[in-house]
């Protein structure tokens, strides 16, 4: 299965099994992520989630197969907004927990969480421009929330991956595990939902429902989005897709 859900006393683990691609995202997984989601903001008993990543990381990107071909009328029509959407649309407590790789879309389904755990191998980056692309579920607009407009404009534009202590001194993430233990990132991530789960569900959801409001208003997510989108039938997408599976470096042509 490439999701694996555990359920907990009082709480959920999602954990995101494509390990031999890096748990990249696919649209069938990551419907599958919204689909739980949808189910435990239903379930009284589950009052928060916790997302993980199998076998060292969290997620490294999107499937590039299927961006490979897709057209800008294809992205328009894309089902992965509606499952983007529901997991933005969670309204309990969302804790990603994130080990190794959590790049392009796997980073923007991080910064979709409410907490962010760093264990000590996390790499985080928004390399889509490596692509000829930009973030397209709105990634570079809460990066640059939490992180501020110059780090922001720096990942994104230079495709730059960062450590976790960078993240944590930014801002990205709520927490960063130092010890250097296979389990103690998904531990503390588990210990974290447990305690939350034990608090008022009613306030947790109405908090997280004003402080997501307060942030988005100010953020152009469907700009960023729209943007995406028309790159989808530019060269310099196919040029660096074609680059990025050869191991070459692209050369793009700005069309």
């Amino acid at each position: 299965m490439e999701l694996l859900i555990d359920r907990m006393d009082g709480w959920a683990r999602l954990t995101l099994n494509r390990p031999a691609q890096k748990n990249a995202l696919n649209t069938a997984l990551l419907g599958a992520v919204a689909g739980a989601l949808t189910e435990f903001a239903a379930d009284p008993a589950i009052r928060a989630v916790v997302l993980a990543g199998a076998e060292g990381n969290f997620a490294a990107g999107a499937d590039i197969g299927e961006i490979e071909h897709k057209t800008a009328t294809e992205g328009a029509a894309d089902p992965r907004k509606a499952h983007w959407a529901a997991i933005r649309a969670f309204p309990k407590p969302l804790i990603a927990a994130v080990e190794g790789f959590a790049l392009g879309g796997g980073f923007e389904l991080a910064l979709m969480a409410d907490l962010m755990v760093l264990g000590p191998t996390a790499r985080l980056g928004l390399p889509e421009t490596n692509l000829g692309l930009i973030p397209g579920a709105g990634g570079g607009q809460r990066l640059m929330a939490l992180a501020g407009r110059a780090r922001a404009m720096r990942m994104v534009l230079t495709g730059e991956v960062i450590d976790a202590a960078t993240a944590h001194d930014w801002g990205i993430a709520s927490y960063r595990i130092v010890e250097d233990a296979p389990d103690a990132c998904p531990q503390f991530a588990a210990q974290l939902a447990a305690r939350i789960a034990a608090r008022a569900p009613l306030a947790l959801m109405a908090a997280k429902s004003a402080l997501i409001a307060g942030e988005e208003r100010a953020l152009a997510l469907a700009e960023e989005r729209a943007a995406f989108e028309n790159l989808l039938d530019s060269a310099d997408k196919s040029i660096g897709i074609r680059a990025f599976r050869s191991r070459e470096k692209p050369e793009f042509l700005g069309k």
